[in-house]
Formats: structure tokens, sequence, C-alpha cells
């Protein structure tokens, strides 16, 4: 860059993608940047749920039973005398281990279905696209229901089961895949003999990788909230494993008023968690979706400033 009243040529420090987008990200939306910071100290307790905890995940301490928030139990206590807080963090490790995991999975198979069928297009793209038709038009809760009963309550059981959800997302792939398709470098590509699997690699694929993203971004929480409700009614996690749904359950509504921190917390819990990923993934929609930079993603605060300048 030239400077004018110098006439010296300074050059203008380049950022990598990723700082670039955390700036931005902490400069324009600050409810994403606090459902980061959120969705960040759930990932780390998580996996530090072991060190971080004053009590065993399962001890019981019989002299100690539903008392209230105190300097020892700062959560208080359930029916058999179990820290809440210890248990509410080790509930943290099941929705991160079950979240990202079934959202992966579903990713993957939405990744494949919406690249294949977008891209060949044709009776393939008719027949299977009918089939996630099928699978979209059945109650999720229900189908997930009747599968955990006969294959058996379980974390991988449930995650399986999560991520066969999970492919009504094919759907957004495979329309961005329809548009890019038709783009002059992927029919310059099968011009010089490109097969099917480069093209897919080195030219569909890095570019509907912000959908991709932003697909497992907006899956997340909505996996999270289905392993709560199905270990609310007893198909989820098994019980002395602690989910942020099973404690919802059966005794925290049988001592709901003698004791409410039972429920109050981990609901509280899961509601924080659900709605922080959910304004993460609409920031992340915001500032790596290219249709959307120039209005409310990057250059929004820009526009903005120079509207009210020329006013």
């Amino acid at each position: 860059m030239v400077d004018s009243s110098s006439g010296r040529v300074t050059e203008t420090k380049k950022h990598s993608q990723f700082v670039d987008f955390f700036r931005r990200l902490v400069k324009e939306k600050p409810l994403g940047t606090f459902g980061a910071v959120v969705t960040l100290l759930l990932l780390l307790t998580g996996i530090l749920a072991d060190f971080i905890t004053p009590y065993g995940m399962n001890e019981a301490l019989p002299l100690d039973f539903l008392t209230g928030p105190s300097a020892a139990h700062w959560l208080g206590t359930d029916q058999i005398g179990r820290d809440l807080l210890t248990r509410i963090i080790y509930g943290a490790r099941v929705s991160v281990i079950v979240g990202l995991a079934a959202t992966s999975l579903a990713t993957f198979y939405s990744v494949v279905i919406g690249v294949t069928t977008g891209y060949i297009g044709g009776k393939f793209d008719l027949v299977v696209q009918r089939f996630v038709d099928a699978w979209m038009s059945l109650p999720g809760l229900i189908v997930y229901m009747m599968i955990i009963s006969v294959v058996g309550a379980g974390m991988w059981s449930l995650i399986i089961v999560l991520g066969l959800g999970g492919i009504v997302g094919s759907r957004v792939i495979r329309g961005t895949v329809i548009g890019i398709k038709e783009n002059v470098y992927v029919a310059a590509a099968r011009a010089i003999g490109c097969s099917t699997p480069r093209v897919l690699a080195k030219h569909i694929l890095p570019n509907i990788m912000h959908v991709i993203i932003i697909t497992f971004s907006m899956s997340l929480p909505g996996t999270i909230m289905a392993e709560a409700s199905l270990s609310f009614i007893g198909f989820g996690i098994p019980s002395p494993t602690p989910s942020w749904g099973g404690m919802l359950a059966g005794s925290s509504r049988s001592y709901m008023f003698q004791a409410p921190w039972m429920a109050i917390w981990p609901g509280l819990a899961l509601a924080i968690v659900v709605y922080s990923i959910n304004m993460f993934g609409d920031a992340m929609r915001d500032l790596l979706d290219p249709r959307l930079r120039g209005g409310i993603g990057r250059y929004g605060v820009k526009v903005k400033k120079e509207v009210l300048r020329k006013k």
C-alpha cells in the first residue's frame, strides 16, 4: 500500500483466515462471541471433568441428602446425597461426546448423500432424494424410540441412531453442489479429463466447506436436545451415568417442590448450552456464507458507518 503523504510503500499485515474469522466474530457478533465462549467452556468441562469435580460421579453422602446450595455443595445434593455440581459437570461430558460424535456422523452422511446426488443427478438423484423425503416425513423422536428399543439403550447406540437422523441436512448440501457444478472451472476440469473423484475432491468439496461447517454447527444443539429428550423418557443414557435429560426425570420430578434445585440446575445448564451453540451457529452462518457478507456479514458494520457519515 502506498502512503500518499510520504510516497513510501508500506506492507499491509495479513492475518490467517482463522484469526480473521475470530476478529470479525468478536467485532461484529457479540452474541456469537458469547456462544463461542460457552461452547468452548462446555468442551473443556467435558474433557477435564475428572480433574475439576469436587466429588465422585456417583459418590453418595447419606448425611447430606436433599441439602440446598452451600459452601460444601455449591448447587446442592439429590435424594441420595450426590453432589449436583459434580453430576452436571459429568453430564456435560455426555453432551459433548454424544453431540459431537452424532453430529459428525450425521454431517458425514449428509455430505456423502448431498455431494453424490447433486453432482450425478438424473435418476440416481431422484431415487435417493425420495428416500430422504420419506425419512423426513417420519416423526423423529418416535423413530428414535423404536430403534433404541430394538438395539438397546446406551451411548453408542444413541450416537448411531441420532447420526442417522441427520441425513436431512443433505438437502442443503445437494442444492449447493447443483449450483457449483455448473461453474466454468468444473466444466474445464471435466474437459481436460479429470476423474469424478478428483473433481469432487479438488473443486466441489472446497467450495462447499462453509456449508458443511454451518450445517454441523446448526445441527449440534438439536442433537444435544434430542439426547436430553431421549434420556428424559428413559431411552437415552442409562442410569447411574448422569445426563442432563435423565437428571430432569424421575427423582427430580418427585422432589421438585421439596428440592427445586434438582430440576433447576440441569435444566438451566441445558438451556444455556443449546442457546449459546445456536447463537454461535448463527454467527458462523453470517460470517462464512459469501451470500451474506454484503449485508449483515463482514462488511455490514462498515456499510452502516458509511451511511451514518453521509447523513
